[in-house]
Parts: C-alpha cells; sequence; structure tokens
C-alpha cells in the first residue's frame, strides 16, 4: 500500500523463478515466438513496449485470409443465419447420452417444474426433494410446494441481510470493494442450500396451492429493479446515519425498521400476503385414489412432517445433510465459508467441505443407490444443449466451426480464478448409469425449466461433463468417510464475497 514500491520476499521470489521455468518449459506452436528482455525474465524489469494499436490494412489482409477458405465461407453462411450453437451440436453426442440408468430412486416426484423467467433454481430443486416424501405420505399422483412462499421471506430476509451489512461496513470507504460488491447485488434471487434450511426453519413448508405463483414470481426482473433501487437508497442514508455523531443504536435501528416496512409493502403487493406461519391452513386435495382429502397444519407444523414410511428423507435429515464442493484451487478435505454470504441474520452460515471429483460422485452414487436425490449446484451453460437436455463436452464442436478451442489450455481451477465458470444453476439428480466396475457414465437430471426444454424436462449430463462444470452436491454425512466428515471440525478458510464459490445457483 502507499507510494512506495514493494519489495519482493524470499518466497516470491522462488515462486515467481518456479512460474519461469514453467514457462520456459512449454513448447510454444510456430504461430507465437516467445522473448524474453535483456535480463532473460519475463516480469522482473518488465518487457519494454508502447501499447498497440490495430492497423486497418493489417484486419483487411486477416479478412481476405478468412474469406479465402471455402469452408469458412461456408460457415459465414450458416453462422449469421443461426445460433452457432444449433449449427454446431452434435448429432452422435446426443445419440451417446440416452436416458438409460442402471441406478435409479424408485419415486421421482411429479409434474417437472417451471421456474420461468426467475433466478429461483435452489428453491425449485430443494422443494423437488422435500415434496416425494410427502408425496409418499399422502398418496398423491402429482404435488409442488409453494416456492414463492420461499421466495416472499427469501426477499425480505436478504434485504435486512443486506441493510445490516451496510451498517457494519459503514466506517469503509464508499469505494472499497467490499462495499461496492454489496451494493452491486443485494437480493440476488438465487442462494444456496444452507439458506434454504434457514428459511425452511424459520418460516417452513406450504403446498402451493395455498400460495401459488404471482406474475412477478414468475418474472422476477421488476420486483428485484424496485427493491434494489430502494436499498441502495437505504444504503447510503444508513451510512449517514452511523457516521454521524449524534446518531444512537435505537435511531438507526429505527431508520432500518422503516425502511424494511417499505421492502415489505413491496413484496406483498406483488408476491401476494403470504399464509401465517404460527396460523393454521387447511389444505384440500384429491389423492391418486380419487379421495378427498383434508391436512389441517400450519406452515412450520408442515415443514417438521416430511417424513413416510417407504421414503427416508426426514426434517431430522434434511436439517442434517452438507454441501459438497469440488473447488480445485483449494486442497481437497478443506473447509471453505464465504464472507458474509447469507440471508437471514443469525442464521446458518454457508459452509462447503472441499473434496475431490472422485469423492463428490462416490457420495452420490452413494445417495442415489439409497433411493435419495441429490441437490446439486453446475455451471449449466456450459456445453449444455437445451433442446435435446445433453450436457456433454461433445454436443458442440466450436473447433469445426471456429478453428479454434474454447477454453484451450484453462482447467476447472483456471477457469473459476478467471471468471469464466461459476455455480450458476441447481438442479436434481434421480440416477446413474454406473460401468461393470462401479464408476459413472451419466447422470439423470430433473430440471426446473418445464417440460419443453430437454427430454420432457429431463436431462443428462455425461460424466465428463460434471468433472468439468459440477461444484456442488449436498449429501446425506453417513455417506461420508469419517476422514470427509471431520472437516467440519476445521477451522474454515474464509472466502471474499466476490469468490466464485460466493456465486449463488
Amino acid at each position: 500500500m502507499g507510494a512506495q514500491q514493494s519489495k519482493s520476499s524470499p518466497q516470491a521470489v522462488a515462486h515467481e523463478k518456479a512460474i519461469l521455468d514453467r514457462l520456459q518449459s512449454l513448447k510454444l506452436g510456430d504461430d507465437f515466438v516467445h522473448v524474453e528482455n535483456e535480463k532473460g525474465s519475463l516480469f522482473k524489469g518488465g518487457i519494454s513496449r508502447q501499447p498497440q494499436k490495430l492497423a486497418v490494412d493489417l484486419m483487411y489482409d486477416w479478412q481476405s485470409k478468412v474469406l479465402a477458405d471455402p469452408k469458412n465461407r461456408l460457415a459465414l453462411s450458416a453462422f449469421t443465419s443461426a445460433n452457432p450453437r444449433d449449427i454446431l451440436a452434435s448429432r452422435s453426442a446426443k445419440i451417446a447420452e440416452q436416458q438409460v440408468f442402471n441406478i435409479r430412486i424408485p419415486f421421482e416426484g411429479a409434474p417437472i417444474t417451471n421456474q420461468r423467467s426467475s433466478g429461483r433454481c435452489w428453491l425449485f430443486a430443494s422443494t423437488n426433494i422435500f415434496r416425494i416424501a410427502l408425496m409418499k405420505k399422502y398418496n398423491l399422483e402429482s404435488f409442488e410446494l409453494s416456492q414463492a412462499y420461499l421466495f416472499f421471506w427469501d426477499k425480505l430476509e436478504k434485504s435486512n441481510y443486506f441493510l445490516e451489512n451496510i451498517i457494519d461496513t459503514a466506517d469503509e470507504p464508499l469505494d472499497e470493494r467490499l462495499v461496492q460488491r454489496l451494493l452491486a447485488d443485494p437480493i440476488s434471487d438465487g442462494g444456496q442450500w444452507d439458506m434454504v434450511y434457514n428459511l425452511v426453519e424459520k418460516y417452513g413448508l406450504v403446498p402451493q396451492t395455498l400460495y401459488p405463483d404471482s406474475w412477478n414470481a414468475m418474472t422476477s426482473s421488476t420486483i428485484n429493479y424496485l427493491i434494489v433501487a430502494k436499498l441502495r437508497e437505504y444504503a447510503m442514508v444508513l451510512r449517514r446515519l452511523a457516521n454521524s455523531a449524534s446518531t444512537t443504536s435505537t435511531t438507526l435501528s429505527s431508520a432500518k425498521e422503516k425502511m424494511m416496512q417499505e421492502i415489505h409493502l413491496i413484496l406483498t403487493l406483488t408476491l401476494g400476503p403470504p399464509p401465517s406461519t404460527t396460523e393454521d391452513f387447511e389444505w384440500n386435495f384429491l389423492d391418486k385414489d380419487g379421495r378427498a382429502r383434508t391436512v389441517t397444519s400450519d406452515p412450520l407444523r408442515f415443514a417438521k412432517d416430511i417424513a413416510s414410511q417407504e421414503f427416508r428423507i426426514t426434517n431430522a435429515a434434511i436439517a442434517s445433510m452438507v454441501s459438497l464442493v469440488h473447488d480445485p484451487r483449494h486442497e481437497p478435505l478443506s473447509l471453505l465459508t464465504v464472507d458474509r454470504l447469507g440471508n437471514i441474520v443469525g442464521g446458518r452460515g454457508i459452509t462447503y467441505i472441499n473434496v475431490d471429483i472422485a469423492t463428490l460422485k462416490q457420495a452420490c452414487i452413494a445417495m442415489l443407490k439409497a433411493g435419495l436425490p441429490v441437490f446439486f449446484g453446475s455451471d449449466v451453460g456450459k456445453y449444455s444443449e437445451r433442446g435435446s437436455g445433453v450436457m456433454d463436452l461433445d454436443i458442440f464442436d466450436f473447433r469445426l466451426g471456429f478453428n479454434v478451442d474454447l477454453y484451450g489450455s484453462l482447467d476447472k481451477a483456471a477457469r473459476l480464478r478467471v471468471g469464466e465458470s461459476a455455480m450458476t444453476h441447481a438442479m436434481v439428480l434421480t440416477a446413474v448409469h454406473v460401468d461393470a466396475d462401479g464408476k459413472s457414465v451419466r447422470w439423470r437430471v430433473q430440471n426446473s425449466w418445464g417440460t419443453d426444454i430437454g427430454s420432457d424436462g429431463w436431462f443428462v449430463m455425461s460424466d465428463r461433463w460434471m468433472d468439468e462444470f459440477v461444484y456442488q452436491a449436498v449429501v446425506d454425512p453417513k455417506f461420508l468417510s469419517r476422514k470427509v466428515r471431520d472437516v467440519l471440525t476445521q477451522d474454515p478458510i474464509v472466502l471474499p464475497l466476490w469468490d466464485p464459490m460466493g456465486a449463488l445457483a
């Protein structure tokens, strides 16, 4: 910090030398020139050069070379008329990845859900897991829990969580990175498993028929625009109050309460007033035998009622489940958490057990063998074809179309480091196909994009795709070795809020 140039430590010099040795060992292609400065170092002393403009003549030369190739002229005609992904989709990859599995949970739940134009995938994935025991218990053909009910309380709680963080960081400069990160995304639609736990523990669950999706639950952009605008305004007010010598704790709390009341108003008028957590509701339904039935409960009791004699998902089992992640930037068997990531003040924090991908897969297979679905988080947009529902590294042949490898030398860790990949979507695993040695080949995925996407809403994921783009799986700890479970006793590595592991599915 400051104006003085920092000096390299002996460790830093040794690390720098190791990088140089590695770079010098690489075999560079004929189209690249390896340039060293006079001291033979690419870093210390730097390379003396001026920023280079793009020469117009050079670009026309490139264009002439591109268009001289008949293959490129054919590609030009195709790619300017349609989505290049559709043009380059591999028929053989679609044929290879069939919806055929030799390990499958006995009951997957129905119907295929649809989050529509919202980022509520984590709420859909989690409630799709919760509903299975309830469907068995009440003999239901199809059933959904209200995702909008949890969405309402999540928006309200995240708003409060944000304002408390703003107060806590009021002594930091406004342009400090943490403050700017807080302001950039105060109430994302996304979330994590631990956040689901917080919501269900505090507010419970209700059937979707008692609190169905409003238009704003299905299309959340408008309420996000309104609430984010107000929260940013409130942030500036609270920072001024917190830094004023005349402000008391009571004054600050009172100001925040009035702000939260306005947020509550917006949510109530756009999503509808949710059922009370403590008052009884009456749920009337027909079971799959056509019998009319009635259940009287309240949201908290209903959530604790997740159990059936046939199915081993219970409220207690859900509470004990842990998040495994595969983050190759960190050593396996390390405990990770993300600073200031959460939704409920005083609730459970975000905790990840970092493992190698083989351990994560083994836990998922064990869950499925036991008849239990698996909540997982991935970067769903990479090498994923929505029409067929195939997620496979060979689904798009970008080299054929553009004569380039999409990621080149970027491995999974490097993609995380440079922002090329992150956990973007939560779904549910319900089946896996394994080979004669018990190794996974492909996985069956229940999505929440409706039945018009994929194979009637179902996706199939190749095992190689899982290696590269799956980051998280939520499992029962009884399927983990003691060595993995003991990671929970470690002091966690605290990642900053802007870390890729802070991305919300």
